[in-house]
């Protein structure tokens, strides 16, 4: 195959001693993205070369059929080549990152004092500010004991990263609030440890009362209870069949205002914006009055709640179980138009066939269609740039000859498990 010659000129021209493309171990670690991207490489190539008509052998270019299925077989031979190398890429990727967290934690620690150090030019320094550092310094020392302890995971960030291996907006969000207001109960225990007045003591604890943070506490319960009631209706819709979900390879920030196909959403962007402004407002809040919670104002606290049911029934929206609207047999120019006869192909026409993140040949190679007893897989057809089958509306595949003539149910079978109404044909001899 061309892959396998392009890989052996490939290690070949590295020589002997040097690793593989997909090593992770401590050597190189850069390799597993070196051999990702080279296997990206050489499967477009072939993609596009075969979408040409370049590199059909010449046992099976004198047939479509034969040779449609050739080069289906050849693409996904390479593609799970393409996807293992990404699994490990991924994998390389998550074990480097809880350094780059602690780092960004700590940096941020930095920024503080010397914010702090700033603003104190003319103002002098005071217990506030120590007291803000030192929250500060317990918050970050409590994330990077976090990354360590899941460093294989993503550090810092494993609790926001969803079982589909992408970040997730609600626990973002949720997890944002929830440090805000633990660095402020810190800040306050630091100013109430340092205070010997009663008065002041007194003060700093009536800054804990509800009458003055009900706004942020609010906001903190909602996006917390958002978070989980997410999970849950994620997980019993696609246990449901009526949200499919795909696997991605790593997350990235950009799942945070994106679905899982990659193209921004009005919901997510809305909630991460306005909760960003929210807690923006309330840092500087807590910033002006260290000696009580930040007194978000119930305006911007509903405004918050608002994005928030705005997202949650944006997810309860999202999605959809795939179907069958129609099966036809397929007819090329020329043709004469007839029934459908074992060896046929038939073209399904529908939606929801390819799931959202299942755009890879890879997932696209999953692709199943039941037609009675038998089961077909959906042969990849390239075209440059892309392929022409199988579509998230369209998709081509023959009647195999081991089908019995007569009515037999069509249904398919997403990448994602997915499957779709039963559709009935007729099957003539």
């Amino acid at each position: 195959m061309a892959v396998q010659e392009a890989r052996q000129g490939t290690e070949s021209s590295r020589g002997p001693g040097t690793h593989d493309g997909g090593c992770t171990c401590g050597d190189c670690p850069h390799g597993a993205r070196a051999g990702h991207r080279r296997a990206v490489a050489e499967f477009l190539v072939q993609r596009d070369g075969f979408a040409a008509g370049h590199g059909l052998p010449a046992a099976v270019a004198h047939s479509v059929s034969a040779s449609r299925q050739w080069v289906s077989e050849e693409l996904t031979q390479s593609a799970e080549l393409v996807a293992e190398r990404g699994r490990a890429e991924g994998e390389a990727w998550l074990s480097r990152l809880w350094l780059r967290t602690a780092v960004t934690v700590w940096v941020s620690v930095v920024a503080l004092l010397l914010v702090q150090s700033l603003t104190a030019i003319g103002a002098g320094w005071t217990d506030a500010r120590t007291a803000g550092l030192l929250a500060a310094l317990v918050v970050a020392g409590a994330l990077t004991a976090a990354s360590w302890f899941h460093r294989a995971r993503g550090g810092a960030l494993a609790p926001v990263i969803g079982e589909d291996n992408r970040l997730s907006t609600s626990r973002a969000v949720a997890v944002g609030w929830v440090l805000l207001v633990a660095y402020a109960v810190l800040v306050l225990v630091g100013r109430l440890a340092a205070t010997s007045g009663h008065a002041e003591r007194d003060a700093l604890l009536a800054g804990l009362d509800l009458s003055r943070g009900a706004g942020v506490v609010t906001v903190l319960a909602v996006v917390c209870g958002i978070a989980v009631l997410v999970r849950r209706v994620v997980g019993l819709r696609v246990l449901g069949q009526r949200l499919q979900k795909v696997r991605a390879h790593r997350p990235r920030a950009a799942d945070l205002l994106t679905d899982d196909a990659g193209r921004g959403t009005f919901a997510d962007i809305q909630y991460v914006v306005i909760c960003a402004v929210a807690l923006a407002f309330a840092a500087v809040r807590l910033a002006r009055r260290p000696d009580q919670l930040p007194d978000l104002p119930w305006g911007l606290a509903v405004v918050v709640l608002v994005s928030a049911a705005t997202y949650l029934a944006g997810k309860y929206a999202e999605g959809g179980r795939p179907v069958i609207l129609s099966v036809v047999r397929s007819r090329e120019a020329g043709d004469l138009d007839a029934p459908i006869r074992t060896g046929d192909d038939i073209e399904i026409r529908g939606a929801g066939f390819v799931p959202p993140g299942a755009q890879t040949a890879d997932r696209l190679s999953r692709m199943v269609v039941r037609i009675g007893p038998v089961h077909v897989h959906v042969p990849l057809v390239p075209v440059t740039g892309g392929f022409s089958n199988p579509t998230d509306a369209v998709l081509t595949v023959p009647v195999p000859a081991d089908v019995e003539p007569g009515r037999l149910d069509v249904q398919v079978v997403t990448a994602a498990g997915a499957e779709t109404n039963r559709y009935a044909i007729d099957v003539t001899d």
